[in-house]
Formats: structure tokens, sequence, C-alpha cells
């Protein structure tokens, strides 16, 4: 329980009726988890406003309300706590209900459009291996030292933050390793946390539908580094072209990485294979089992993130050296030297990185057949140039249904198809049917032969008119190989 006058610490106030001395025994921003004695912010999301659950709230026990609009039929036992941005003060009292855990340890955010995952995840394994108890927030699971949660969105809620980095407070982490996304950040739910560090990775389209533009886009991502504190060092790519961008303004110490410009920490490729690659970190050389020049980039922002943080370079590449592959992540499997990748390129320059890696290993003497296709209710304008790039990049294509979601699978495929021009239309195939698409791949594939199933990476669902059913590409790409060639 904590008193609602300090929940409301540093929280930008307008008004308020009813007294602030109440004890508040839980934050929501849900109606239908209200309980007794809770605080309900009334929040205005993208598809529901919490304004209109308020007398829901009340008479399920919400002692107080914060709200942009005070209703005018009130409640006498009821306390209403006017604000400007709902958002902004649901981040700040979540904080201050969970005791600022981030000021607590040393949080470390990483956004930009591809490695966000990658980047957290290794950085997470790679303190693991260095002895130094450490937190995960991502996209495919949340971390309190060692112990493993679902992650239900990139960036949780500002509740879910706050608890969860209170738990890893609690069990003696030290770091935590969060992926900031661009909804996040401009929906507040990484306001009022504490950042020892942060990092940008890289900047393309994406997101649009949600943002208007792409000016709009990199404001949100610059965001994260514009609030930092003066105690903070900011990491950014010197090779991506908007990295100077995102460092101006910022208070924070800023760093740059990079394998072809100038840069504070400089890498380099100098073997690169199917089964791993050899780098230039700094001045140390690693191999690593994992491939490609997105992983180089990757490697290269942990490496440098661990020296910022004061880590020794030798014991930092060595722990390197062990790290394995992030899951959904070009992943592969291998039977009767026919290779299946899968990867969670979803967007264009994701995917073009995963195909030029491909292209960079193979001996061209075998095919790459690609598997994709394009989730439902996201940014349409990426159809066709996803389907150009397979197309463009591989010896055949299948043109396959990704999350739906609400959307006509075959509608979305023949958006896709729109990109492809005609003397590459011998390479496609249309399969809506994701699982037949996938048997359909490595059934036509030879020996030596490379299939890419794009998309849905770690995910293991598929998502049809708001239902989620079972789905693992990985799973199934690895029975159709069992299946093909039995033991």
């Amino acid at each position: 329980m904590k008193l609602l006058k300090g929940l409301l610490y540093g929280v930008p106030l307008l008004e308020r009726a009813g007294s602030t001395h109440l004890a508040i025994s839980k934050i929501c921003f849900d109606s239908r988890e209200v309980r007794k004695d809770s605080l309900f912010v009334a929040v205005r999301g993208t598809q529901v406003d919490g304004h209109q659950y308020i007398e829901q709230a009340i008479n399920q026990g919400a002692a107080a309300i914060v709200c942009e609009e005070i209703p005018e039929n009130q409640k006498e036992s009821v306390s209403y706590i006017g604000v400007k941005d709902s958002s902004l003060a649901l981040a700040l009292i979540a904080a201050n209900f969970y005791d600022n855990p981030s000021e607590k340890l040393q949080l470390i955010g990483i956004t930009g459009t591809n490695g966000k995952t990658t980047t957290a995840t290794l950085l997470y394994d790679l303190f693991t291996l260095l002895g130094s108890r450490s937190g995960l927030l991502s996209t495919v699971k949340v971390c309190v030292a060692k112990e493993i949660h679902p992650a239900t969105h990139t960036t949780p809620d500002p509740v879910q933050i706050n608890y969860y980095l209170h738990k890893m407070v609690e069990a003696g982490c030290r770091y935590c390793f969060m992926e900031a996304s661009s909804h996040g950040i401009v929906q507040n739910r990484t306001a009022g946390l504490k950042f020892a560090g942060a990092v940008f990775t890289n900047i393309t389209h994406e997101h649009l539908d949600y943002h208007g533009n792409f000016e709009n886009y990199i404001k949100a991502k610059k965001k994260l580094f514009d609030e930092l504190p003066k105690s903070a060092f900011m990491l950014t790519n010197a090779d991506d072209r908007h990295g100077n961008t995102m460092a101006l303004n910022t208070k924070a110490q800023v760093f740059r990485y990079g394998l072809k410009n100038d840069a504070d920490y400089k890498g380099r490729m100098l073997e690169h294979q199917l089964n791993g690659m050899l780098l230039r970190l700094g001045q140390q050389e690693v191999w690593t089992k994992l491939i490609g020049d997105f992983n180089a980039y990757n490697l290269l922002a942990i490496y440098s993130v661990a020296l910022c943080l004061e880590k020794d370079a030798l014991q930092v590449a060595t722990a390197i050296s062990s790290l394995k592959a992030v899951a959904g992540r070009f992943q592969y499997l291998q039977k009767q030297d026919l290779t299946a990748i899968v990867d969670y390129a979803h967007t264009p320059d994701a995917l073009q990185n995963v195909l030029d890696t491909i292209e960079s290993i193979r001996s061209k003497n075998e095919k790459v057949i690609t598997v994709v296709g394009c989730g439902g209710n996201r940014d349409a304008a990426k159809r066709p140039e996803m389907a150009r790039i397979a197309a463009e990049m591989s010896d055949q294509v299948i043109l396959t249904s990704d999350n739906p979601r609400f959307e006509d699978p075959d509608a979305i495929i023949d958006e896709m198809e729109k990109g492809i021009e005609m003397h590459l239309s011998h390479k496609v195939l249309k399969i809506t049917d994701r699982k037949q698409a996938i048997r359909t791949a490595i059934q036509l594939g030879q020996s030596k032969d490379l299939i890419l199933i794009a998309g849905k990476g770690h995910e293991t669902y598929q998502e049809i008119k708001g239902e989620r059913s079972p789905f693992d590409d990985l799973a199934i790409a690895r029975e159709t190989l069992d299946q093909k060639y039995p033991d």
C-alpha cells in the first residue's frame, strides 16, 4: 500500500477533488483489473479511451481516479486528480509505486528499426556470462536474473516495466537491458525511467501506419536520447545515415560504433562462413557462431556497451565468442546439406540484410528459396517492397500468409505481388497456407540449397481474426526436413 500523495510526486497536476491521504493498493489503467483501493488512471489509447470506464472502475472499488477530464458527477468517497497527459502520469505514478527501481540499477535502452531484440538479448547473455546478475525486457521474453517470464509487447506498459524492474532489484540485478520501441517511447511507457545508457541500432521505414510519416518515426526514436540525463551515455551507429541526427540535443555523453566510418568503437569482419564469422572488435579478434553483417553490428554494439560500462575488453571478447543466436534470428537447420533458415525479418531492410548475408556465404551453385509474408493491419506500404526484394534476390519465392489479423490474407499477398516486376514473376508461387508454403519450399529444395523462412522468427503463433493459434516456423521446418530425410 502506498499513499496517493506520494504516488503523485513529480506528476504535473491541473486540479484535484478529494483527499490525497489515501492508501492505494494497486495501479490500474484497465478497468477490468480494478479492485478495492485501486488507483485507476484513465488513458486515451489508440483504440479505447479510459475515460469511458471511470464509472466502471469506481463501481469495482477504485479509491482514486487520475484523468484528463474530471467527471461532472463525482462521488464523495472518491478522489479525482486532473492531469494534462494521463499516459505520462501513469508512467510517473508506476515508478513511484515501485520505489523508482530504475534508479537502483544500470538500465540500458536499445532502440532502432532492426536489431533491438538481438542486441538486448545478447547484452543480457553477455553480462550473465561475465558474472553480472542482469535483467532483460524484450520482445521475446522477460528475464529477472535467471527467472524467465513470457513477453507480451516489445515495450511493456509502465506498470509492468516498473514491476519487473522492482523484481530485478529485489533479485540483486545490477543491470537491465531493455528494448524501447517507437510506440512505447511516444506513448510514454519509458517516461519516469532513469537510463544509464541507450543504444541506437539503425532506422528504416517502418510503422508509418502509426507515426504517419518517416520524420515522426525518427522523432519518436530520438525522444529516448533527447531525454537521457547528463550522467548517461549514448551509443549510436556511425554507419547509419541518421546516427548523428539521433545524437543531436542529447545531454548524454555520445559514443559511436561502426564497421565502415570513423567511430569510438571500430569493428571489422575478417572471415564469413555459414558456420560463423571472425570479427575484429576494437583490438580483439573474436570467432562467433552468429552470421551476417547485421550480427556484426549487433556484436560490436554489445562490445561497445560493455566497455562503456567499464568491463574488461579481453573478458568481453572471450564471452562474446560463447554467445548463441537469439531465437528466430537467423536460426538454421541442416539435413542432408539442405539448409532452412528462420528469421524474424519483417521489414524491407531486415529482409534485404538477411538475403545479403545469404548471398555472401553461398557458393552460387545452389538455389535460394524464400518464403515470405506480411502482417495484416500494419504498414501496407512495405508489402510490395518486401516481395520485390525477395524476388530480386532469390531463385524461387513463395508468397504466403504471416499474421493476417483482421485482413484477408489473399488480399495482402496480392498487394505484395504488385511489387514484383513482370520478368521476375516466373519465380513466384502464391500459397496462402503458411504451413503448406514452408513444406513446399523444403520439398522443392535440393542438396546445398538455402531456404529462408522470413517474417515470424521467434513467434509461436499465427494471429487470424483476433485469435492466436499455435504456429512455429522452426518446428514446421524441422518436422518437414525429418520427413524428407528420415534417419
